[in-house]
């Protein structure tokens, strides 16, 4: 991807004071925590009621008020502002730097706005296509949505602006998000659920975490101590904790429990509750000022204790993010099927278009929601109309005169944010009427693009087997019409790949056993656990795609799937020792007639185990774009980590010793070569 020069100066030097440890005995932080009063320090551990989405100002010693914003795609909150492909559509990049390219552009439209915090990425690991919120989280993989989110927050802190990385931890679906406790034992918790976020702190110095709604184990996540204090800060964590929006409950629980700031104003931390606990010493003072501490130097170390984060210099909506936002939506899309090469449409002139979602720039809803510049966004029937050699016909409902007499038919389906959003859990149908559409389009046309707007897997049952080109399109920001045009008419060869298992039913994916709380045992009496009710993690680390050797089921389309314009050939596999772990390399050539990108995925595989494992786990990609002919040497390392599980009983990662199966594939399915290691 080409890189904006003009940004990366400014984002390397900002990146660099951001994490430069302060020196010792030169804690600004604390000579200003040892001046305040009481009622100052439990003012500055909320936000304020008066002005939401800010902190509390304590103007006595120049702690300014910072604003926060959503959200993982845009800002939003009382502003338009570049809509980004979401967090979903990043993943399915499989490329870190577009990642890192929409965190800079979200960090200069922050600082144009004068947001000093911004409330992404979302790194909740897709458990379930229901959870109304996959679209804003990296995936199901660990170290896909470690690699991809970290990135983002370097891209974005390197402007200056403070990156949140959300929701901690296990807030895998919006059913009754406040009262399900998701119970997951700590192995599956060190294995699957932290690694994103303990990527972001130890990699990406990340400044601030949001904790979930949800109950984790019991005790809602702003109330854990264990999550905050046992897991959290023992990674080195220095940054600010907060609340998610109206999520702390007990004044007692939230001031021992390792909580910052709670958002976005004084609920449990109002004063009259805090004040007797600290004068009665049942909350003793270092809690409070710890919180203080942590608030203060993250604002310190961001620059803002002396200037305020808005820069006029800087457009709020410059082109240049908007070629950002271009750029990353061409990458995302995944093709999911292509018979017969139907695309692209190179050789088809008579082009008719239909579907709900022609017509409009499909997103997610809630905090996810972002709202682009007048102007800014076009749709896919526009995008279409705009390319050379097509004669378009939009239908707004079926005609069999119209459908027939097509080239091809491209239907433009999926959910949108009234559907797929925060606070509720979606349909795994599309919307009524879409099958019947599909149906009746493909009864007058074989020749069908289906190209659908989902944050994760969907129905395909009734005409996924009947229609040959099926495009994943997430939602991909407002260059999304232009980019899925460019995909369709062969100028761009898509290069997105699945971020998560499309197993092609619900029953099929082994964590839909698990996913709703389980049911009372206690005959008449529903709510037998106070007002919590219980969903056990029983997958434990055999989520997705590691789950299908384990379970003995197959998927329709693996993790790691997505189709191009050509082909590709592996071959020539060398592992050599390096530093804590191994040299994974190999020569990939691009064998078809069309430029592309290749996404090669090296997986681990255990061999001697002391416990069960997954067959094989994802440790290393590496994307790679190729001219027709043209060939390359791709290097991905594995470090001791990648060999490594959770141990339970030492509370601390180990590494059996033996061998290790090593596969360079082109999907969790598809494996093209394949070699062994040794670990001691």
């Amino acid at each position: 991807m080409e890189r904006l020069n003009l940004f990366l100066l400014t984002g390397i030097l900002a990146l660099a004071a951001a994490c430069s440890p302060r020196p010792a005995g030169n804690d600004r932080a604390a000579d200003l925590v040892a001046q305040m009063t009481v009622d100052e320090k439990i003012a500055l551990i909320a936000g304020d009621r008066e002005n939401p989405f800010y902190t509390v100002a304590i103007p006595r010693l120049g702690i300014p008020a910072v604003r926060t914003a959503d959200g993982p795609q845009g800002i939003r909150n009382k502003t338009k502002s570049t809509l980004y492909p979401s967090c979903i559509a990043l993943a399915a990049t499989w490329n870190p730097e577009a990642a890192r390219s929409v965190g800079e552009g979200l960090g200069l439209d922050a600082r144009a706005r004068g947001v000093a915090i911004v409330l992404g990425p979302g790194v909740n690991i897709y458990r379930s296509a229901l959870c109304g919120r996959n679209f804003e989280y990296c995936g199901e993989d660990p170290f896909l949505a470690g690699e991809i989110s970290s990135s983002y927050i370097e891209g974005m802190q390197a402007q200056g602006v403070m990156a949140t990385i959300k929701h901690f931890t296990c807030c895998n679906q919006e059913y009754n998000r406040f009262g399900v406790s998701e119970n997951v034992d700590e192995r599956t918790l060190n294995e699957i659920y932290f690694p994103a976020y303990r990527k972001a702190v130890e990699k990406a110095h990340v400044a601030a975490v949001m904790t979930s709604y949800n109950p984790l184990n019991g005790p809602h996540a702003s109330e854990s101590a264990w999550l905050i204090k046992e897991n959290l800060r023992k990674w080195g964590f220095e940054g600010i904790v907060m609340s998610d929006w109206g999520s702390c409950y007990d004044p007692l629980l939230v001031m021992m429990s390792g909580i910052d700031l709670e958002m976005p104003d004084a609920f449990a931390l109002r004063p009259d509750k805090v004040k007797p606990l600290l004068e009665n010493a049942v909350v003793p003072m270092k809690e409070l000022d710890e919180k203080c501490l942590h608030i203060i130097r993250t604002l310190d170390t961001f620059g803002l204790l002396d200037k305020d984060i808005k820069d006029e210099s800087l457009e709020e909506n410059p082109e240049a993010n908007h070629l950002r936002a271009y750029e990353v939506a061409k990458e995302s899309p995944v093709l999911l099927k292509n018979e017969g090469a139907l695309l692209p449409l190179t050789g088809a002139k008579r082009i008719a278009v239909i579907g709900p979602n022609a017509d409009i720039v499909p997103l997610g809803g809630g905090s996810g929601a972002v709202t682009p510049p007048d102007g800014r966004a076009i749709t896919l029937r526009a995008a279409l109309e705009k390319v050379d050699g097509y004669e378009i016909t939009y239908l707004e409902k079926p005609d069999p005169k119209a459908l027939s007499e097509a080239d091809a038919v491209i239907v433009s389906l999926g959910f949108h944010r009234h559907i797929e959003h925060e606070g509720e859990d979606r349909p795994y149908e599309l919307p009524e009427g879409q099958d019947a559409l599909m149906a009746e389009v493909l009864r007058c046309n074989p020749h069908v693009v289906a190209v659908v707007n989902s944050g994760g897997e969907f129905d395909l049952t009734a005409w996924g087997e009947a229609t040959p080109a099926i495009l994943l399109a997430w939602y991909s920001g407002e260059c999304a019409g232009e980019a899925l045009a460019d995909i369709i008419s062969g100028k761009v060869s898509p290069s997105g790949r699945l971020p998560f298992t499309f197993w092609g039913t619900l029953e099929k994916n082994p964590a839909s056993a698990w996913y709703y709380p389980v049911e009372s045992p206690y005959p008449g009496n529903e709510k037998w656990r106070d007002d919590v009710i219980n969903a056990d993690y029983g997958e434990g680390v055999f989520l997705g795609y590691r789950g299908v050797e384990h379970f003995g089921v197959k998927p329709l389309y693996p993790f790691g799937h997505g189709l191009t314009y050509s082909s590709f050939d592996y071959s020539d596999l060398k592992l050599t020792p390096k530093g804590d772990g191994y040299d994974v390399s190999f020569t990939l050539t691009n064998t078809g007639s069309a430029e592309a990108a290749e996404v090669a995925q090296v997986y681990v595989s255990p061999i001697d185990t002391s416990l069960p494992r997954p067959s094989h786990e994802l440790k290393g990609f590496t994307k790679v774009r190729l001219a027709p002919g043209e060939h390359t040497r791709a290097t991905v390392h594995l470090d001791a980590a990648a060999f490594a599980h959770y141990d339970i009983y030492s509370h601390d990662w180990v590494t059996d010793p033996g061998s290790y199966g090593i596969q360079v594939a082109a999907s969790s399915a598809d494996i093209r070569l394949e070699g062994t290691c040794n670990r001691k």
